[in-house]
């Protein structure tokens, strides 16, 4: 997500990505529009999930997607509702693919 694109224009876009691919995604909280941070959780309908959260890759400076949480889903929407909690301004997107889709290591999200 570059800095000058808006938090809302990035979920937007990525969920239309999503829609190309075949992969269903929804919005679960509607953080700030402007300067929200987006957290991606992975549903693998398995009663499995992952939760990713955007950092930098220390080693070259670089955004990078990390995970933040991830194994039994009830732990994991624990997790969220921990950062929720923290930050109001937050977004969360739910991703459900059993394959594990979730195209944030694909060039323009990170």
């Amino acid at each position: 997500m570059s800095p000058r694109l808006s938090a809302e224009f990035w979920v937007h876009a990525y969920l239309a990505r999503l829609r190309l691919a075949g992969i269903p995604a929804f919005v679960v909280a509607h953080g700030d529009d402007t300067a929200g941070a987006v957290m991606v959780k992975l549903n693998t309908l398995d009663g499995q999930a992952r939760v990713f959260q955007r950092s930098f890759d220390l080693a070259s400076g670089a955004r990078a997607w990390i995970v933040l949480a991830e194994g039994e889903e009830r732990a994991v929407d624990a997790a969220l509702a921990r950062q929720r909690g923290v930050d109001p301004d937050l977004w969360v997107i739910e991703v459900e693919d059993r394959q594990g889709r979730h195209l944030l290591d694909e060039p323009g999200f990170s």
